[in-house]
């Protein structure tokens, strides 16, 4: 007899071998779609994967004309402003002074480091004040320049400006010499003008730090030879006087300074003046500081143009 064991294996591989055919019939859709659906849902399918082939062209057609740009701005750079050394009137100021120069490539900030007894001065400028000079102030001034010159046209000529006519309304030789005279004063204090081209006002940050004793932070604007203070400022912890965090930097914000420079007593305002005089911030200060910040930004500037064409054309 067989086992029990072997009747069940034996009833388990027929009923396998019985099922087969139908098993290995698929299941039947529940629903047909028609020839036109089929069509559309291949075609769906191979659009959703389609790519354009100018995504991944290997350059731009613009990229050619930019970097041509690129060139011809750095070959006018380098006709117009030629070598990028440090000027003489630069040169000197560093090498006769007392201040060590701190200019990292590419940072807008620069640094003047000196020792004066104890004290650790530093002296912070950048090069954004020029940058963000209004180009519209330029054209007012040239604007009242040429009235200034037709002004001078006019009493050279013996003519006035508005009726074509003589000046004062009179034909007389006493009425042409004093405006041939005006007009020899005028064309003075226009030589005078020219040979002594304003600059443009720069932030010179001043601190003045002692070892325990805190630091002085002074805000000051250098412009044709002059450091005018804005406000002076204590601080016990010399960091806050120059914040490198953000934490250190909202700490400061609390904290009471000292008032505005101008509401401080005459006298106690030139003494502070003096006392920056004698530790270098002064008349050369002024005068290096704008020279200095309009040298770096020329070279930052053919740097950016070199760098910018070099990413474009790689």
């Amino acid at each position: 007899m067989l086992s029990i064991r072997a009747v069940a294996r034996s009833t388990a591989r027929s009923f396998s071998r019985f099922a087969a055919p139908y098993a290995r019939q698929p299941i039947a859709p529940l629903r047909h779609l028609s020839p036109l659906q089929s069509k559309w849902s291949r075609t769906a399918l191979v659009a959703a994967f389609s790519t354009s082939q100018a995504r991944y062209d290997k350059e731009g057609s613009v990229d050619q004309e930019l970097v041509a740009k690129f060139e011809s701005e750095l070959e006018l750079e380098q006709e117009v402003n030629g070598s990028h050394e440090l000027p003489p009137t630069l040169k000197g100021f560093l090498e006769e002074g007392s201040f060590k120069l701190n200019d990292i490539p590419g940072q807008e900030e620069v640094e003047l480091v000196r020792k004066f007894g104890d004290e650790t001065i530093r002296i912070k400028f950048s090069i954004a004040d020029i940058d963000g000079l209004d180009p519209e102030s330029g054209m007012q001034d040239r604007a009242f320049e040429d009235e200034d010159d037709e002004s001078l046209d006019a009493a050279e000529s013996g003519k006035d400006v508005n009726n074509n006519g003589p000046p004062y309304g009179g034909n007389n030789k006493v009425d042409e010499e004093e405006s041939f005279s005006k007009a020899e004063e005028a064309q003075e204090d226009a030589e005078d003008d020219e040979s002594q081209e304003p600059s443009f006002p720069a932030r010179v940050n001043v601190t003045i730090e002692k070892p325990g004793k805190g630091a002085l932070h002074i805000v000051t604007v250098a412009q044709d030879g002059v450091i005018v203070i804005d406000n002076v400022y204590y601080f016990k912890d010399a960091s806050s006087a120059d914040p490198k965090t953000a934490e250190k930097d909202f700490q400061r914000r609390g904290m009471y300074t000292g008032p505005p420079f101008g509401n401080l007593d005459e006298d106690l305002q030139v003494l502070l003046e003096r006392y920056l005089d004698e530790r270098g911030v002064n008349t050369a200060l002024a005068l290096f500081v704008p020279d200095y910040i309009d040298f770096k930004e020329q070279k930052e500037y053919v740097n950016w143009l070199s760098n910018a064409k070099s990413f474009v054309e790689a």
